[in-house]
């Protein structure tokens, strides 16, 4: 599994990826966490606003810092 936190460094964008590290180390699963911040790459993935948050290539939160529950629900579903 790899997960993609899109954003350009901003505080919600590191609280998202925080948030994302801790999800998957409690789901105890095997995924790779990627911080994309060129905003080219975040603009190839139809987000017009950060943070976000990609499981697997599809986009599953824009512009908020999700919830740990909501996170751990996309990654063990």
């Amino acid at each position: 599994m790899i997960i993609k936190v899109l954003g350009p460094g901003c505080t919600k964008c590191n609280k998202t990826e925080a948030i994302v590290k801790e999800a998957v180390a409690e789901a105890g699963i095997e995924a790779t966490v990627e911080k994309v911040t060129d905003m080219l790459v975040i603009g190839g993935y139809g987000v017009m606003g950060t943070p976000a948050v990609v499981v697997n290539e599809t986009v599953k939160s824009v512009g908020k810092v999700p919830k740990k529950k909501d996170v751990l629900a996309w990654i063990t579903a």
